[in-house]
């Protein structure tokens, strides 16, 4: 028919065209733009099929976006890989990109993905052999089908890939402000074109002040995005068990999956932990599994690292639909080593393979500012001073909602994201930093890290941010990994808080020192705490707070020694 000759858009072959180190294509390539897919009910879901001009069959990949189907899709996975012997069916989403019905967030996915699988049965070119690709949420929507997965399927590869969106959105109850914008943004423009979506994303940046500092907090974005109840929805159920989040989280498609998946993040990914834990359950399950852990955020995995992620995909693809194992690498692992860039092949993560040795070692911080490697066997006990008399006071800070403490760098959605220089947010009289001595040799640090704070407020309410900053011989701090947890206090007695700082895999180089740097907050990374114990997005109201940090807090790394 005529639609199977026409070439894929300009758009697309312009920007195909501008992209190095990828590999020669082998094949022509073909468009079928506009199919129509339907949904379990009925739903008309618009689809474009990309394939090879070749005779011959060729295993297809099923690809499936809330973005729409044009740039950067369409070149990325439309072109590219139909020109390496796929056929690639690029879908929106419904309620998106012209498809019928109405968005959600994630009640919808499964079925779709069911109903697309069953239309791809009846196409003359389907061999059978099916495979699914994508980031973030075209991640979600491929573990939604590998809730029940069709036996066709037989690889699956998840980039930069979301399975929880309540953690996306929260991080222990406190709301993820900047990520919760940035995804209403994208979900409300991206597919109705580049132009809209400009518009829209311009729109954000000249308002997010106001936005971000509104009283109320509720509604404030609506200047911006408009209305968008399915954000509203987000940041008014703060609470994990609420009813509302029932369903959304897909960890349990990972627990019994059979489907080999390989699996790409970046150190600074915005879902780098959700990640780590979709690995952690594969290899539980006893799943053929691949991490690729490189040097990016959320947005530059699939911009300067395109090449190194597209290679990984494109070589896990060729082995389990076209059984070419050639280009796989040996090891199941491949880390990027920030502080040194260099890449490390690793058996498994966190590391415990005989070519390398892990422990977690202790970093307990003093009143006069200095971070102490605690080697003892009371470095992992429970909070006290030194005289055993129970916790004593070592610094203390005031945090003012109003002033809010800055965030700078770290895992983000925005091109604020990743490792900056923390020197002069540390200056802040709102920022605590305990620095260690130089180091004498390089510190691995590979795995999860954490923090045990024992921490006193005057309010009663607070978060604690903590974060793992890498300071050079000229003082420059740069941030390595970080997390936040929110406290209630009773009187003056301290609480203890156990902090998640994510993982990561950095070398702290000969001469370097490692900091700890605790704060009250984040913003507009995270939504401020009034201090209060009322909601962060009904507060009108705002109490500044006094925190205070005692002894027993210790920052806990997961110590990697240099390969054997």
């Amino acid at each position: 028919m005529a639609s199977r000759r026409r070439k894929p858009p300009l758009s697309s072959r312009m920007m195909r065209a501008i992209w190095r180190g990828l590999p020669d294509k082998r094949h022509e390539v073909g468009w079928e733009p506009g199919l129509v897919v339907p949904a379990a009910d009925g739903s008309p879901l618009v689809t474009d099929h990309y394939f090879p001009r070749t005779a011959g069959d060729f295993p297809t990949l099923l690809v499936r976006s809330p973005y729409g189907r044009g740039l950067p899709w369409s070149p990325m996975y439309g072109m590219l890989f139909a020109e390496q012997g796929f056929h690639v069916v690029l879908q929106s989403c419904r309620g998106t990109g012209g498809s019928g019905g109405a968005f959600d967030l994630w009640r919808n996915e499964a079925a779709d993905g069911q109903a697309t699988v069953s239309w791809l049965r009846r196409q003359p070119w389907f061999d059978g052999t099916l495979g699914t690709i994508g980031p973030s949420y075209l991640g979600y929507v491929q573990w939604a089908l590998a809730l029940d997965p069709p036996p066709e399927l037989k690889a699956m590869v998840v980039q930069v890939g979301l399975h929880d969106p309540y953690a996306l959105f929260y991080s222990d109850g406190a709301l993820r402000l900047e990520n919760a914008l940035l995804v209403g943004l994208g979900m409300t423009y991206q597919h109705q074109g580049t132009v809209p979506f400009a518009r829209a994303a311009l729109r954000l940046q000249r308002r997010l002040r106001d936005i971000v500092t509104a009283r109320p907090l509720r509604g404030a974005y609506a200047s911006a995005l408009g209305e968008v109840p399915w954000l509203d929805d987000v940041m008014t159920h703060p609470d994990a068990d609420d009813p509302h989040w029932d369903g959304a989280s897909l960890a349990r498609a990972a627990e019994r999956l059979s489907v080999p998946t390989s699996l790409i993040t970046g150190r600074y990914d915005a879902l780098v932990d959700q990640t780590f834990e979709q690995y952690a359950r594969l290899r539980q399950a006893g799943c053929d599994t691949a991490l690729l852990v490189g040097p990016w955020t959320h947005t530059s995995a699939m911009q300067q690292g395109w090449p190194e992620v597209f290679a990984e995909s494109l070589a896990w693809l060729r082995a389990h639909l076209c059984g070419e194992p050639s280009g796989l690498r040996p090891t199941r692992v491949r880390v990027h080593l920030g502080g040194e860039d260099v890449w490390r092949d690793l058996d498994d993560w966190p590391p415990l393979s005989p070519a390398t040795t892990s422990s977690t070692t202790s970093w307990v911080p003093t009143a006069d500012g200095h971070l102490d490697r605690r080697t003892d066997a009371g470095a992992t006990g429970g909070a006290g001073s030194a005289d055993g008399q129970g916790p004593s006071p070592l610094a203390s800070l005031r945090y003012d909602p109003a002033d809010p403490t800055p965030s700078i760098g770290g895992p983000l959605l925005s091109r604020t994201a990743g490792p900056r220089d923390n020197s002069v947010l540390e200056g802040r009289g709102d920022v605590l930093t305990f620095t260690g001595p130089p180091l004498a040799e390089p510190v691995d640090v590979l795995g999860p890290v954490s923090a045990r704070l024992s921490v006193s407020t005057d309010t009663g309410y607070a978060d604690v941010f903590t974060r793992l900053c890498d300071v050079d011989a000229r003082g420059r701090s740069t941030n390595v990994c970080d997390g936040l947890a929110r406290l209630e206090t009773v009187g003056q007695a301290p609480s203890e808080v156990t902090v998640r700082m994510s993982s990561t895999a950095y070398r702290f180089p000969a001469g370097h020192r490692i900091r700890w740097q605790i704060s009250a907050g984040a913003h507009p990374r995270y939504a401020r705490n009034p201090g209060t114990g009322k909601s962060p997005v009904d507060a009108v109201d705002f109490t500044p707070i006094r925190m205070t940090l005692h002894t027993g807090s210790v920052l806990m790394l997961p110590h990697g020694s240099r390969p054997a």
